[in-house]
């Protein structure tokens, strides 16, 4: 791994991906809370043992991910220190000389766990690790670009009220030296809401894959050989895509494509929505609101890991951050030979203690939408009508797993306990054509829903006004500003008809209530 990268993830040398921490959705007690002492007991990230029943069954069993290296590989990964960061501004709203003043300052290590006394100071130093990226560039060119207000339009780049871009931190590593960061955790998971406030650890509004592809065009104009690049371009979809045991591997589909087609799928990516790894273009996932992840069974929309402790959500933000590259699912291997662990670095398990005790500890926003009379009428619609089986109170979601269609739950299911007896017959394609495919999706929590969107697993509506309007079994259906593969613009959002043959005042009062929540 280069010296410039921090984290697994840089071992891909795929600045393309993108990195993410999962939370969502039966009402089983959430992971204890850490104890607020001196010296807390850490857990081993690197736990074998917890590592082989971490995550769910894959559709095909025999596919399921296990891992290659044991507890000494990944401790002798050297930790990469924690430094000081920055943040970001537009070219207009940038203090003068604010990065003259950058090039001045010192390098500070930001994270020292000897001074972490409290479960408080344990979360705050957490915040770090949450805004700490994984890669580094000093290139001048970047840095412009990132300030340009003919980039940020280009790429529709949020930013908050006080000119900053709160997805981004510029680092100093070394003095004279000013880095921007990429591939933070709070990259995809901080919103920038209409009125320029911020949110952090919300579902994200990064526009990943609209910044992909213009990066994509940009050295595609320059690259001495097209069709070179093209295949540099199309051969990062195996170790971020590829799942060659499923009917319609998304990497041998993408390998396929020309340029423009690439450039067109990551385009019609909604920010909110990433073709994340072990996704794909043609079913991304919707960025998940970490607000609340400490009460979530499972984390991935599919279901994938299980949370049954603090130390599974370090796991799960390990493999997320790169480690996934220790794994095979059967014969298929990412990285042939792995690296040797001194070339890469890592989180240490004090890093990544206190990020979790950071996630644990969000709240959400104050919330505009007060509980007036439609509000009231909404909540006695939505006891009539059973929401509650599913999305229980007061997590509003049940915890559980419901298998998608075309999926037949075996049996002997491990989680068998855990898995609803009937489908909610939405898309399929990301529980069934992906790496993450557990067959199932599951239950998300209605929490937080007025800050939110685009909604569904892979944000096909833009709106909940969208989710319960019943033209959206129709094929002609539009959505504005939800996920459509290009050159579709309309298509049926099918599955979930829970509230859709309500009469519309009934609809908008279940709207009012679903929004205080």
């Amino acid at each position: 791994m280069q010296s410039n990268q921090h984290g697994l993830l840089g071992a891909l040398s795929l600045s393309l991906l993108a990195v993410s921490l999962v939370g969502a959705g039966t009402a089983a007690p959430g992971p204890p809370s850490a104890p607020a002492t001196a010296s807390p007991i850490i857990p081993k990230s690197w736990d074998p043992e917890a590592l082989r029943t971490l995550e769910v069954p894959l559709v095909k069993p025999e596919t399921s991910a296990h891992f290659l290296v044991d507890a000494d590989f990944y401790y002798r990964i050297p930790v990469a220190p924690i430094y000081k960061s920055y943040p970001v501004y537009v070219a207009a709203k940038e203090p003068p000389g604010y990065l003259e003043w950058l090039k001045r300052q010192d390098p500070e290590i930001a994270f020292d766990s000897a001074k972490l006394k409290t479960e408080g100071d344990w979360a705050r130093a957490g915040e770090l690790v949450f805004d700490v990226p994984l890669l580094y560039d000093a290139d001048p060119g970047l840095i412009d670009q990132i300030r340009s207000p003919k980039w940020i339009a280009a790429v529709g780049l949020p930013s908050a009220k006080d000119g900053t871009i709160p997805f981004r931190r510029y680092v100093i590593r070394e003095k004279g030296k000013v880095e921007l960061g990429n591939f933070s955790c709070s990259m995809c998971h901080t919103r920038v809401m209409p009125d320029g406030s911020v949110i952090k650890g919300a579902q994200g509004n990064y526009p990943q894959d609209r910044v992909h592809a213009y990066e994509i065009e940009e050295k595609a104009k320059k690259a001495p050989d097209a069709q070179r690049y093209l295949a540099r371009v199309r051969g990062y979809a195996r170790n971020a895509f590829g799942a060659p045991w499923v009917a319609h591997d998304p990497a041998a589909r993408y390998a396929e494509l020309s340029l423009p087609d690439i450039l067109a799928l990551s385009r019609a990516i909604p920010p909110g929505v990433q073709a994340r790894f072990a996704t794909s273009v043609f079913n991304p996932v919707q960025v998940p609101d970490l607000i609340g992840v400490k009460d979530r069974k499972y984390l991935d929309h599919t279901g994938l890991a299980r949370q049954r402790s603090v130390g599974d959500l370090m796991r799960y933000a390990v493999i997320n951050q790169g480690a996934f590259l220790f794994a095979a699912h059967a014969d298929f291997k990412f990285i042939e030979p792995l690296p040797t662990p001194e070339t890469m670095s890592r989180y240490s398990d004090e890093q990544l203690y206190a990020l979790c005790l950071y996630l644990y500890s969000l709240s959400p926003p104050p919330n505009p939408h007060k509980f007036e009379e439609s509000a009231a009428r909404g909540k006695a619609i939505f006891a009539r009508q059973r929401c509650a089986r599913c999305h229980t109170p007061p997590l509003y979601t049940s915890n559980q797993l419901t298998p998608v269609d075309g999926f037949t739950v075996p049996p002997n299911h491990p989680d068998r306990e855990s898995i609803l007896d009937f489908s909610a017959g939405t898309d399929p394609g990301l529980s069934l054509e992906t790496r993450r495919g557990t067959g199932f999706y599951k239950v998300p929590s209605l929490k937080g829903l007025w800050y939110r969107g685009p909604l569904q697993h892979s944000g096909q509506v833009a709106t909940l006004e969208e989710w319960f309007d019943p033209r959206r079994l129709e094929d002609s259906f539009g959505s504005q500003g939800g996920f459509r593969l290009p050159g579709a613009p309309s298509g049926a959002v099918r599955g979930h008809e829970f509230g859709l043959h309500l009469s519309a005042p009934d609809r908008r009062d279940l709207i009012a209530f679903l929004r205080t929540l």
